[in-house]
């Protein structure tokens, strides 16, 4: 069975953090493989004089994920349980202050990414990685899986002219790293002062799933709620910038997806007329508790994954996006700023992180010629992912 970075410095007996003051970033997905909360162990460490827990930090969607929708800011307060002061770095800030780390000698991150660009947390990591050098507050990442494996890497280079929060520095969309690994490319390439230490992964290997180490799934997000939406993810997510609905307010987001405007039939048969690898479209209706088309009956499609190896997410929602224009132009939108703290720049453009995608979406190009084109953009930097690994 896997071991994450936090089951690690438990059976250390938290070693690493001996007598320092310690905040912990976490949120509800932080959980070590016996399903107890990194709140609850770093609470019975504290009280054990191991170290003192000085205060909490939440990334979006709140320390419990108790922000449903998506840019739903939150503010911090106390936390009952560990009497810890929680900070929240999705709202007023996202960086964290030099007042929030005065009292700590030793900033853990343990969150749960899911491996695509547009997941912010890995931004908010960024963000503690610049406070942290600023502060002299040294910086300890407890690695977990990256949940859809760390072999495949899939998607456009991010062009820095579109930096934003759901694309801070250069990745791929999707990385194919762990957050410890991540935080290491960082740490090489931007924030060469932080003291970095990544607590790694025990018996996890880059083929593996999440569903594939024995670990308790948690999820990350509230729509992100079993492995399957994080394997889709990296290109569903792209729907955020449109019209379609991508399945908010259903129990199977990014998995589903549709508007009242579509035939689902149509669509469908579209789609698998495509032989795109690994993936089946199955039509369905469905209706919205929140977000796009709440309460109205959407006609779409469920994506059926059943090769995972083959499967290419962000080329799929491509292929997507694609058709749709081409059989419901004159319903199609893509949705205008604000998004995710951008204001002028469109959201589809800030996902994919450049402006040469979405004009060859509206002309029709081949799906081929996109793919070659990001491929193509990718290629230069591989080795710079390919550094940050520390997993076979």
């Amino acid at each position: 069975m896997v071991q994450t970075g936090l089951d690690v410095l438990i059976a250390e007996d938290f070693a690493l953090l001996k007598n320092k003051k310690v905040g912990l970033l976490c949120n509800q997905a932080s959980i070590a493989s016996d399903f107890r909360h990194a709140i609850e162990r770093f609470k019975e460490a504290h009280q054990k004089g191991r170290f003192e827990l000085k205060a909490l930090f939440g990334p979006q969607h709140g320390l419990f994920g108790h922000t449903q929708d998506n840019m739903i800011e939150w503010e911090g307060y106390v936390d009952h349980y560990s009497g810890a002061t929680v900070y929240s770095l999705y709202g007023e800030h996202r960086k964290p202050t030099p007042q929030m780390l005065e009292n700590i000698d030793v900033l853990a991150v343990d969150l749960q990414d899911v491996g695509a660009r547009y997941y912010t947390f890995i931004w908010t990591m960024a963000l503690c990685m610049e406070a942290c050098a600023e502060n002299n507050v040294q910086m300890v990442v407890l690695d977990r899986p990256n949940p859809i494996g760390g072999r495949q890497v899939e998607g456009p280079w991010l062009n820095m002219d579109f930096k934003s929060f759901v694309g801070w520095h250069p990745l791929p969309v999707r990385h194919g790293l762990t957050i410890g690994e991540v935080a290491i490319y960082l740490k090489e390439r931007f924030y060469p002062a932080v003291q970095l230490k990544v607590v790694q992964l025990k018996n996890w290997r880059r083929s593996m799933y999440f569903d594939e180490t024995g670990l308790p799934w948690g999820m990350p997000s509230p729509n992100m709620p079993t492995v399957d939406t994080a394997v889709v993810y990296p290109g569903m997510c792209l729907l955020e910038a449109t019209n379609i609905s991508e399945g908010r307010g259903t129990t199977r987001p990014f998995e589903i997806f549709g508007a009242p405007w579509m035939d689902h039939w149509q669509f469908s048969a579209r789609m698998n007329e495509l032989g795109l690898p690994g993936v089946h479209f199955r039509p369905l209706e469905f209706q919205p508790t929140f977000n796009k088309y709440q309460g109205e009956v959407c006609r779409g499609c469920f994506i059926h994954v059943y090769d995972r190896s083959q499967f290419k997410p962000f080329l799929t929602t491509i292929a997507l996006l694609r058709e749709t224009i081409q059989l419901y132009g004159s319903f199609f939108q893509w949705k205008n700023p604000p998004y995710e703290y951008e204001y002028h720049k469109m959201p589809f453009d800030i996902l994919v992180g450049n402006d040469w995608l979405r004009p060859m979406l509206e002309q029709g190009a081949p799906l081929s010629e996109m793919e070659v084109k990001w491929q193509n953009e990718r290629a230069p930097h591989s080795s710079e992912i390919e550094e940050a690994r520390l997993y076979e």
